[in-house]
């Protein structure tokens, strides 16, 4: 095993960080992403703004999306 240190490069330091999340951050990233995905996907299929309710609709098409 080897350990490497910050090479100086042209006056700047170049350093690599490993970042590991525990198993509750990651289930609040999800549920995050789950609620915000599902906030979006509602917003605009219920939207009374017809343009976002068209883009929405027109994007659920092109990607075979069943929304009828």
């Amino acid at each position: 095993m080897s350990i490497s240190t910050p090479r100086q490069t042209s006056g700047t330091t170049n350093t690599t960080t490993a970042v590991t999340a525990t198993q509750s951050q990651r289930l609040v990233a999800a549920v995050s992403a789950m609620f915000l995905g599902a906030f979006l996907v509602y917003f605009a299929g219920f939207s009374h703004i017809d343009a976002v309710h068209n883009a929405a609709h027109d994007t659920r098409h092109s990607s075979a999306f069943p929304c009828h």
